[in-house]
């Protein structure tokens, strides 16, 4: 006799089954996923904010700000989702299609990747 994964009811129906409900097996599976998905969880709505926060701000192709500015709305220079290093040295971080740069004077140069 099989008994449920999650619960070690007694299961009744097709012989391969490994739960008794769709709530044990969901139960189940959360438990097994709830560290990393609490964690990517965190990671995604920091890029998710941060994306919010260059597009807010980079209304045109290019735009250049104080960095203090963006920090002001909650930027976190920590995220983002690659790096691309030009020919002439330059580096921009991009948040998928949004990306910066620092500057002079402590600034900030927002871009926007057009494909």
């Amino acid at each position: 006799m099989k008994t449920c994964l999650e619960c070690d009811e007694k299961i009744i129906g097709r012989e391969d089954k490994k739960f008794c409900s769709d709530g044990c097996r969901n139960t189940h599976n959360n438990k097994k996923t709830r560290d990393s998905t609490n964690l990517m969880r965190n990671i995604n709505n920091k890029l998710r904010k941060n994306y919010r926060i260059l597009c807010e701000l980079n209304t045109e192709e290019k735009t250049k700000i104080p960095t203090k500015k963006i920090k002001e709305k909650g930027f976190d220079f920590e995220y983002f989702t690659s790096i691309h290093q030009t020919k002439n040295g330059n580096t921009y971080y991009f948040l998928y299609d949004q990306g910066y740069r620092y500057i002079e004077n402590n600034g900030v140069l927002l871009v926007k990747r057009t494909q």
